[in-house]
Parts: C-alpha cells; structure tokens; sequence
C-alpha cells in the first residue's frame, strides 16, 4: 500500500512538472524589417516586452533595406516570411494585404489611439481593413555641423535665398556644403525634392490637388521645387554620381560636409559617429512667402503587421496589442530618437536634436511624401518615375521641366483625374 501511495506521489509530481514545464515554454516570433542600423534599439524595446510577457521571444531579423521588400515577398509568396513584417506605408504593404500575407487586425484593441491620417498608409481605401499597427513617422530636414557654422558665423537659412548663400560661404570656405549623392537614385528625390517641396507647393493643399486632378506636375509650384533642387548639383561632393547612400552617410558625421540634406531617421547613427555638435533646421521656404505658413513633410513611414501565415497568430497579436500602449510609445521614443509615435499618446523626446525636429510640428504644418498616397500605385507609378528622373536631373542630364513633363505625362496614362483634367485643358485650346 505504502509503494502505491509513493509511485502516486511520484505521477502527480511528474503531471504538475510537465504542465509547468508546458506553462513555461516560450514561442518565438521573428520580427522582419529593412531597419538594419536598429538591433541595438529594437533589442532594447523588446525587452521591455517581455518583462511582462516572458513566454513570448521576439527575435528581430532585419534584411538589407535595398533586398528588404523582394526578399519578403518571396517569402511570403511561399508561405513563408517573418511572423511580424515590419511594413512601409502605402501601396508595397497594401499589395501585400490583398494578396493575402498580412493580417486584418482591424479589431485590435489599442488601434482607436490612431488618427485616419496615421492609419491611412496601412488600410484599404475604403477602410475596411487596418494591416499594420503604425508605429511612428519621420521629418524631413537638414541636419548641419553647428561647429562649422558657427566658425563661418552661419545662422540656419529660412528662406532659399539665404539656403544658398550660406553654401556659396561654405564653399568659399573650401568645405562640401551638402552630403547628398545620386549614385542611388532614390536619394535625391527623397531626401530633395519631398524634402523643400512641400513648401513649394503649399503643402497638403498641393499634394490634394494633384489627387484630386486639380494642379499638375508641369505646374510653377512643383517645377520651382525642381529647379530649386537642381541647383544643389553645384554643391555636393566631387564624384557624386559614383558615391552610394551608405558611403554618403559616413562623410558627414566623419566632418567631410556642413549639412545633410535628409530628416529625422539619420539622428541615431549620427549621433554614434560625430564627435561635433550637430543641429537641424526646418525645409527652407521660397522667399515670397511668410514663415509663419510652413510646412514639414512629416511622412508617415513605419508599422508592424501580422503575417498571416503565421503559426503562432495569439502570440503575435499580444505583440500588436503592446505596440499600442503607452508603454511601447515611450520605448520607441526612447530607442529610436529620430522617429516619432503616432499614437495619441504624450511621450517625453530625450534626445535634443529628435526634440529639435518634433519641435517643427508646433511651428509648421504637417503633409506628407507627395507622391505616395494613390499616385504611386499605377503604372506608371509616380513614385518609381520620380525616383528614376529627378537623380538625373541633378547630374544635369534632363532640365526640371522635363522632369515635370515626364511625371505628369506618367500619371496621365492612368490617373483618371489627372487623365481627366489634360483631356479637359486639351479640348480648351
């Protein structure tokens, strides 16, 4: 009797050690995104996480941000891919949505902190559908050397007069006034053209009226910012044309140029690499206009989505669930000083030149890329045109009205209202 009772002690023990064992074992959900520099801040803001969620390992897998989107792709295509795809805004994550890679977690709790315009890179146009959790935006601005300008007593240009006179005193000065290249041909556009132009073309104003087909590409606003940009050839690096993005992202923090013509996303490997004081100032305004009517392309850029083939769907969405709270608002404020949460939630921006650049929403008003809602997802899209035309106007291969023409001929192919409006102005003449 005494044996029975023991090898029943011993079952119960065995049954109660496995259940916790079971209770205590973790899943792993691997994270994709094209954010390479971010391990150390990804790292950080996970294990916050899993502080209270200990079962759940999220295991960030980033991929070269140029492979990024065809790698994932044809993983996704294969049933494959990362249990949590980081997503970029717009059409690229809406295809995959409709293809049917990503999850709709319309549902999930948290999501009401979100405005329509920080959910409108990540839904369906009729809004049927959220896919990805946003988590934060970028600003476009000019980070510059203070050291070098206040050597050269320089003070942060408002106007694209007094842009380009401080690179013609910093080019006297025998120093590179601008770290941007067109090795890459995306760089130039981006970090150019919807850079400045924003206050060319008044802004979301602009970028509305040529959705809504009542401005045109050929128009003075976006030619100006063209010419505008054009002009900048004259002040970056010698050999330009053979330099690459990641090869440019060294020459300014190393001390070799005043300014970077960039945004926000650029503060945290700066801030590793320069040993000078850095500051930023806001896109410069064509002189006739009033400062106090400004605007920032503060781009909707980043977000998180659940695939959904993945084999653990619970787990990935209490993943989703976190990046709602205030708690990942602060970690991702705290982690990734350059990029700003879209929740509606207060956070508290530490680092100086990221409070710097989130200081501008208080100042300008905020747009985005111009571009990048409906334009882009035609063919031929706008984006891939822009991209492709307006790097070889900067090496003075095409004029900006060419460029102009070019994008505006694109979006006529396609664009009923755009196609619309030219057969309108057409038939006038």
């Amino acid at each position: 009797m005494k044996k029975l009772a023991l090898l029943l002690i011993v079952v119960i023990a065995l049954a109660f050690s496995s259940s916790g064992a079971q209770a205590q074992s973790k899943v792993t959900l691997v994270l994709g995104s094209w954010r390479t520099e971010d391990v150390d801040g990804y790292t950080k803001m996970i294990a916050v996480f899993q502080k209270t969620h200990p079962n759940i390992e999220v295991k960030f897998s980033p991929t070269l941000n140029t492979e990024y989107n065809a790698q994932l792709t044809t993983a996704l295509q294969a049933g494959k891919g990362p249990d949590l795809v980081t997503c970029r805004p717009f059409d690229i994550s809406l295809l995959n949505y409709q293809a049917g890679y990503l999850a709709n977690i319309k549902d999930l709790p948290g999501l009401e902190h979100y405005s329509d315009v920080a959910k409108s890179a990540w839904q369906t146009d009729n809004k049927d559908a959220v896919f990805c959790v946003p988590m934060g935006s970028v600003i476009h601005g000019f980070i510059y050397n203070q050291d070098m300008f206040d050597k050269l007593s320089i003070k942060p240009p408002r106007t694209e007069t007094e842009f380009f006179a401080a690179l013609d005193k910093i080019k006297a000065a025998g120093i590179t006034p601008l770290d941007i290249t067109t090795k890459d041909s995306w760089t130039t556009p981006t970090m150019g053209f919807e850079n400045v132009g924003v206050n060319f073309w008044d802004g979301e104003n602009g970028r509305l009226a040529l959705i809504q087909g009542k401005a045109k590409v050929t128009d003075a606003p976006y030619v100006n910012a063209l010419k505008s940009v054009a002009r900048w050839k004259d002040y970056m690096p010698d050999g330009h044309e053979s330099i690459g993005y990641a090869d440019a992202q060294q020459l300014f923090p190393l001390g070799k140029a005043a300014i970077y013509p960039s945004g926000s996303w650029e503060i945290p490997l700066f801030e590793s690499l320069a040993t000078f004081k850095m500051g930023a100032f806001m896109p410069y305004m064509p002189d006739n206009l009033d400062p106090k009517q400004c605007w920032i392309d503060d781009h909707v850029d980043i977000a998180i989505g659940m695939n959904a083939k993945t084999t653990h769907p619970d787990e990935a969405k209490q993943f989703l669930q976190w990046l709602t709270s205030q708690e990942f608002a602060q970690a991702f404020a705290d982690n990734q000083p350059g990029f700003f949460p879209l929740a509606d939630y207060k956070v508290d921006i530490k680092d100086p030149l990221a409070a710097q650049f989130l200081s501008w929403r208080q100042q300008c008003k905020s747009s985005i890329r111009v571009f990048y809602q409906f334009l882009g997802r035609g063919d031929p899209s706008a984006v891939q045109v822009e991209t492709d035309n307006v790097y070889t106007m900067v090496q003075g291969k095409q004029t900006p009205e060419q460029v102009a023409k070019i994008i505006q001929d694109g979006l006529d192919k396609w664009y009923k209202p755009q196609a619309a409006a030219t057969a309108a102005a057409t038939a006038a003449k």
